[in-house]
């Protein structure tokens, strides 16, 4: 079955604690790794996950600011040393190029050639993911320095009704045919349609949304997805400081979640001004906003995306 989750490396914003490591997270997507922003101390937590360089397919950067990207040189020089043999697509901002470069070469190295750089640039980005199971895309948005936002999409595609196709004779080689050529002879001579067996299946969604004010990209990202993955740096007395830092509450990340229908709200980077006994606010005050499934990321936590909701006959 395939693997569609996501492994916590790290959960702090700029000054970890004794049990939040820098910030770090790797989707697995269909045999596909995504690693967003690491942090320091993300090569030493993928080894806690039992995750390998072997597993990493893309580098996500959402902006260059020290705890979303410092343990970049330690993740590359992993990823030559293990012998990774396959393409490793890097993604950041194009106007951190110079970052990217020291990052990249921060020490001396056995280097590799499968790190393949692909600089992200304008308000609104549609990047090229070949065979890979799903699309990419990134949005600007409002921080202190210039940041992305990502959102992957699987394409929409249909689910096949057995009971529609035993009505219609339809079975063995025949419904591999339908579902490649869209119609086919049935045993009676009448023509079946891919419509008259199936009903519309929308492609599965995510998004990552890291150090930004609210703001319209923010919305655009989330809008829709089953599982969105998302900065609450601050509680929401602390407003202004958020405001000011170009940081998102945990009640404004619960507003942009319920403005997109999201399926499942995961709250993440938090501040260290806040104590142990704090945190179960954050999940509070977001629910202020949003109604549905909040979870409040861990280091080393490993969160599913929501399963497909089970097709009706009759949405078809």
């Amino acid at each position: 079955m395939s693997t569609r989750d996501l492994l916590v490396l790290g959960t702090a914003s700029a000054v970890p604690t004794k049990t939040r490591n820098h910030n770090g997270y790797l989707v697995r997507w269909d045999g596909q790794g995504l690693l967003f922003d690491p942090g320091e101390g993300t090569q030493r937590q993928m080894i806690r996950a039992g995750v390998a360089a072997h597993d990493i397919d893309w580098i996500c950067i959402t902006h260059f600011h020290g705890d979303h990207c410092l343990g970049l040189p330690g993740v590359i020089q992993r990823i030559a040393r293990d012998e990774v043999p396959h393409p490793v697509r890097a993604l950041f901002p194009a106007s951190g190029h110079r970052y990217w470069r020291r990052l990249r070469h921060a020490a001396v190295f056995r280097d590799t050639d499968v790190v393949r750089e692909r600089p992200v640039e304008g308000g609104h980005a549609v990047i090229e993911t070949g065979e890979a199971p799903f699309t990419l895309s990134a949005r600007r948005l409002d921080h202190p320095v210039e940041a992305y936002g990502y959102r992957l999409e699987e394409p929409d595609g249909v689910t096949m009704l057995p009971d529609r196709l035993a009505a219609r004779g339809i079975t063995g080689p025949m419904i591999g045919r339908l579902q490649r050529e869209g119609r086919v002879t049935a045993p009676d001579g009448r023509t079946v349609t891919l419509a008259d067996c199936s009903v519309p299946r929308p492609g599965q969604k995510l998004a990552f949304v890291m150090d930004t004010r609210e703001c319209e990209a923010a919305y655009a990202l989330a809008d829709g997805v089953d599982m969105l993955i998302i900065e609450s740096t601050f509680l929401e007395e602390d407003a202004d400081l958020a405001r000011r830092y170009g940081h998102l509450t945990a009640r404004q990340a619960g507003r942009i979640a319920a403005a997109g229908g999201v399926r499942r709200l995961v709250l993440t980077h938090f501040s260290e001004r806040y104590p142990a006994e704090d945190f179960p606010r954050y999940a509070e005050q977001a629910a202020q906003a949003y109604d549905g499934d909040i979870v409040l990321a861990r280091d080393l936590d490993r969160i599913s995306v929501p399963a497909r909701r089970k097709p009706r006959a009759e949405d078809g």
